[in-house]
């Protein structure tokens, strides 16, 4: 079958097209123009090079559509000095974590343990960027709940943090790993978050949880309010962090996508940091959100510096 050029063919007809195409097939090559030679145009304008007119489209398109095919853009080949050939592949939806045993998950031998969140950019730099405008590095006590291993610890003891952190986790052999990795700066706990009220009393400047309080398992409204009142000091703050995308075949996909949807469906996790939000304020918090691929919400007392 001959491959098709798209160099100046209509978005619309384009998915038409490679939608049609992986119906019946895991791959689907085409040509396009030269995506350096489209800089400074938006999308869709027309390039005239020779007696051709080109749609212009960039790197960052082509690969979204891919990510919206369910499918991975290919390293591209040049065929001359205006085309290139692009394939994209489909990823397999059953090479996820998030289909594996609710109890098998997070284990270290699980697929989640070969997820590396700190080499993803779209995770990475919004989360750095969190925990500069909350001042991490001058926090004396962070409490981190559902650490596993300690990933989302690493750029904390990077940063120049000199402090002490509790892990609060369920996965004892995760916390064992993450206790290894950071030594004596690090306190671990194996305990349910539902029950921390049975913890001694102690107070943190900074409460951290990352991709864990959207778990069924977590009576969310009354874990906030016990951080809140129970466990945040006086001029302390908080970061939450919600996956809104999902993890398949070694991809971070955008878009949450609850069990049974075959779609990004956000109506939970917005609803969760709305309450969070509105609970926050009350209680006179200064709250953002921030991210795309994680959500992080962000929350300083008013009139306390944030660093």
């Amino acid at each position: 079958m001959p491959i098709p050029d798209l160099s100046d063919t209509p978005l619309s007809q384009i998915i038409r097209e490679l939608e049609r195409e992986l119906r019946s097939a895991n791959t689907a090559a085409f040509w396009i123009l030269d995506p350096d030679r489209c800089r400074g145009l938006y999308a869709g304008e027309r390039l005239t090079l020779g007696d051709k007119a080109y749609h212009c489209r960039s790197w960052r398109a082509w690969n979204d559509l891919a990510a919206q095919l369910g499918c991975r853009l290919l390293t591209p080949e040049r065929h001359d000095a205006q085309r290139l050939l692009l394939r994209i592949e489909k990823l397999r939806h059953e090479n996820s974590f998030h289909r594996e045993k609710q109890s098998e998950k997070y284990d270290p031998k699980s697929t989640f343990a070969r997820i590396r969140k700190n080499e993803e950019p779209a995770f990475y730099l919004p989360y750095l960027r969190s925990l500069h405008r909350l001042g991490v590095e001058s926090r004396e006590r962070i409490l981190a709940l559902g650490p596993n291993r300690g990933d989302e610890l690493e750029p904390i003891f990077a940063s120049g943090f000199r402090g002490e952190i509790l892990g609060i986790d369920l996965s004892a052999p995760a916390l064992r790993e993450a206790q290894t990795r950071f030594g004596s700066r690090l306190r671990t706990c194996v305990q349910d978050l539902n029950r921390l009220a049975e913890l001694p009393p102690e107070r943190f400047d900074l409460i951290l949880s990352i991709g864990t309080l959207q778990s069924p398992a977590i009576e969310l409204k009354p874990l906030i309010m016990h951080l809140v009142q129970q466990r945040l000091s006086s001029d302390g703050a908080i970061l939450l962090g919600w996956p809104n995308a999902r993890w398949q075949e070694g991809e971070l996909i955008y878009g949450a996508r609850p069990r049974h949807y075959s779609f990004s469906e956000l109506s939970l996790v917005i609803k969760d940091l709305f309450w969070i939000k509105k609970y926050l304020q009350q209680h006179k918090f200064r709250v953002v959100i921030t991210g795309r691929e994680y959500l992080f919400l962000e929350a300083t007392k008013i009139g306390v510096g944030s660093g």
